[in-house]
């Protein structure tokens, strides 16, 4: 009986049982500070989302940090989703060195998700080539070594005599591995020489590459072409006349290697000081490359996307004729 009393006095708030009633005051009060926590909790929750907001933004900045170091001088955009081709190409001063670039640079200039390394024999960076460059519209980096005389060709020496750019490769490679991370953008390296001639297609291609992709060369080796050779896929062998048991005997044309492999062995690099046509067998060796590793490309390696060319030498012998007879030659302000 005396239960259902005080149940009943609860229910009514009735003070005489110690039971507290709110004030209509007090009521009020306690419905604001119940909104009051109320919006704390949205003010909270909109906190949150601002701070993965700004997270975000952030990791934007940071990546957008990453693509300015590496597109250089041209505001060249790259999509995250595409692997990057990173052309290594050496070049040293001669008559046609900018005719090269230029050639070389309007087949590049195709290309999405590209960054072109220079890499010039020299001292120091010549005003030809940092000019052309910054008037290119490639994204790019200049750089340069000079080759010591010892290990440098003779102007009467044959082509095929000593090594070539070999000081320059090596340092595009270590501007790759000083500058770049594959895991924040993954990326393809190709040695692109300045002489050389590329079909598109190909560029294409090797954009796929996990480990090394391999096709053929055309105008090389004193064939039409050299190429890898492939049964069911996988290249068993070479197809050169020249010393074909060589483990990877293809032209520096012929390959490119994913990234991330510079990464895992940091210190394969070329040498001045191997034997003729072993450069290529010495860095894929070096970084545990196998024939079962190789990804043939160009229809399994039976079309030929590049050609090994070379562009004559000028005869500039007219040069001295006007000097003999007009006591000058053409004007040397003009850039050739």
């Amino acid at each position: 009986m005396i239960s259902s009393c005080l149940e009943e006095c609860i229910l009514r708030g009735l003070p005489e049982f110690g039971v507290w009633c709110p004030s209509e005051n007090e009521q009020k009060l306690e419905n604001l500070l119940s909104r009051y926590r109320e919006q704390i909790k949205e003010k909270d929750q909109k906190y949150t989302e601002v701070k993965d907001s700004l997270r975000k933004s952030e990791k934007k900045v940071e990546d957008l940090i990453l693509y300015l170091e590496v597109r250089g001088k041209n505001n060249r955009v790259f999509d995250k989703s595409m692997p990057v081709i990173y052309a290594i190409t050496p070049t040293y001063y001669r008559g046609v060195q900018k005719a090269e670039l230029t050639r070389l640079s309007q087949t590049f200039l195709h290309l999405p998700n590209f960054h072109w390394i220079v890499i010039e024999d020299s001292s120091s960076k010549t005003q030809l080539v940092a000019d052309f460059l910054s008037q290119c519209g490639l994204s790019y980096t200049h750089l340069n070594i000079l080759t010591p005389k010892e290990v440098k060709l003779k102007p009467d020496d044959p082509n095929w005599l000593k090594p070539r750019g070999v000081l320059q490769r090596n340092v595009g490679l270590s501007w790759l591995r000083k500058n770049l991370d594959p895991e924040v953008q993954p990326g393809v390296v190709y040695f692109a020489d300045d002489d050389n001639t590329y079909d598109l297609k190909i560029f294409e291609q090797m954009r796929k590459t996990k480990v090394v992709s391999v096709w053929p060369v055309g105008l090389v080796g004193g064939l039409r072409f050299e190429r890898p050779i492939v049964k069911n896929g996988k290249v068993t062998g070479w197809f050169t006349y020249w010393k074909p048991d060589r483990p990877f005997a293809l032209d520096m044309a012929g390959f490119a290697v994913n990234l991330q492999l510079f990464f895992t062995y940091p210190e394969v690099e070329f040498s001045n000081y191997v034997k003729r046509g072993y450069q290529e067998s010495t860095v894929l060796s070096g970084m545990m490359v196998t024939l079962d590793d190789l990804e043939p490309l160009a229809d399994n390696c039976t079309k030929v996307l590049v050609w090994h060319t070379r562009t004559e030498a000028p005869k500039l012998t007219s040069e001295d004729k006007m000097k003999r007879k007009f006591g000058h030659g053409s004007d040397p302000n003009v850039e050739v």
